[in-house]
């Protein structure tokens, strides 16, 4: 029988301070050669715990993790079921939705064209789509001015472009824009490029799906490919990815995780969506660089793996490393708050979120990870200190409701650096 969300509230609570203390108190193993099998497996037990008890007490259906460090077997853990209805056990080879975990895969195309030559990081965009020729911006008086500067490749990148988010009359403009309604990517570049923007470029971060729409339309002309293809044939299959894409064939959407979100009865049910209703369905009628793909723990592992690898992985060369360097370093240290709208402690990379101050976050480990999350309560996270990789992939939409499932992300994080000292 279900609870009631005041019920499921209690618990959660309960739950995430037990897992608090948790990660606090677990100790460190000190095994010797003679016993450093059992000991990699020993140092994942609290981690295990915790995906465990995500399922059986918190409410979720089903998660699969993995933890990567270099010149270890990956550790991999599955829990739950593929289906609301219980029935499906969890694969370690699942299909997620990643939504906004499909970011960090254009902007890795971005900079593969880069490292091509065919774009540069400063170009203006209206060099390579000139629907953007004519921009302006949008003062709080209503008046429409040309930008201060161009907006460029870098500006997209790091979120500081200034289209329009948050509220106002920019926003309005954009929303009755219908830019979701494009029948593609073309389409959509159209439909925004007409809109004023609400900063100046490089002036503020403010994240937005908007920007890396116009990065996958950029991949597109500057390929001569469509998003798909380019992803396909220059990152997917080169990089070992085969279950990685916009929608998922038909042989494989038995594999595909049911989406859920919390329901205002404080029930769990399946979310709204073609998606959700035809597990595998493409997520958008555009190939969605901002939140379109479909992806395995396995197969964002090798992309991951690449990125840590600096730009290389099995002796083929996906990135220069001065580029993925670049990719991992903040690059907001210029702006008046050199920091992500989500937190002072947080800066933005190429693309990537990056950890100044992990500790004033509650999470453990250096500064310098770097890492991002879905929608759907996907998460990973690349650290550079440790060597270290870490995915975890659950399908829940969280909703500010009561009663909704507890947040994962940070306890996740935080047992993995407990692990990774436990050796």
């Amino acid at each position: 029988m279900q609870e009631d969300g005041r019920a499921r509230a209690r618990r959660g609570i309960a739950w995430a301070a037990a897992l608090a203390l948790l990660a606090a108190l677990v100790p460190a193993w000190a095994g010797g050669d003679d016993a450093q099998a059992g000991a990699a497996d020993v140092r994942w037990q609290p981690l295990d715990r915790f995906l465990d008890d995500a399922v059986a007490d918190a409410g979720y259906v089903g998660v699969v993790a993995t933890v990567w460090q270099d010149g270890r077997p990956p550790h991999t853990h599955v829990a739950g079921t593929r289906d609301l209805a219980g029935r499906a056990p969890m694969r370690a080879d699942a299909i997620f939705r990643v939504y906004s975990m499909t970011k960090p895969v254009v902007s890795v195309a971005v900079l593969m064209l880069c490292d091509d030559g065919r774009i540069g990081l400063d170009d203006d965009i209206a060099r390579h789509l000139p629907e953007f020729a004519g921009l302006r911006v949008l003062d709080a008086d209503g008046t429409r001015r040309a930008p201060a500067r161009a907006l460029t490749v870098r500006h997209l990148l790091t979120h500081t472009s200034g289209l329009a988010i948050g509220d106002g009359p920019a926003l309005r403009l954009r929303e009755a824009a219908d830019l979701h309604g494009a029948p593609d990517l073309a389409g959509y570049v159209r439909r925004l490029a007409a809109l004023p923007l609400q900063h100046d470029p490089g002036t503020t971060f403010a994240y937005d799906g908007a920007a890396t729409e116009v990065l996958s339309r950029l991949v597109e002309v500057a390929s001569g490919q469509s998003l798909d293809a380019f992803l396909r044939t220059r990152l997917f299959a080169p990089l070992g990815m085969p279950d990685t894409g916009f929608a998922v064939p038909a042989a494989a959407r038995g594999r595909v995780v049911d989406i859920t979100t919390m329901g205002d009865d404080g029930r769990l049910r399946l979310a709204d969506g073609p998606s959700a209703t035809t597990p595998g369905a493409p997520l958008n009628p555009y190939t969605s660089g901002a939140g379109g793909l479909y992806s395995t723990a396995a197969d964002y592992l090798r992309l991951c793996r690449m990125l840590l690898g600096g730009g290389a992985l099995d002796g083929r060369r996906y990135l220069r490393e001065e580029t993925v360097a670049a990719m991992l370093r903040n690059q907001l240290g210029h702006l008046a708050q050199p920091h992500t709208q989500f937190s002072p402690a947080e800066g933005f990379g190429l693309g990537l979120a990056v950890q100044l101050d992990p500790a004033a976050r509650g999470r453990l480990g250096a500064p310098g990870q770097v890492g991002w999350s879905g929608a759907a309560s996907t998460h990973f996270v690349i650290d550079p200190a440790q060597h270290a990789i870490a995915i975890l992939l659950a399908q829940h939409l969280p909703r500010e409701v009561e009663g909704d499932l507890p947040r994962l992300a940070t306890p996740f994080y935080n047992l993995v650096q407990q692990g990774l000292a436990h050796d």
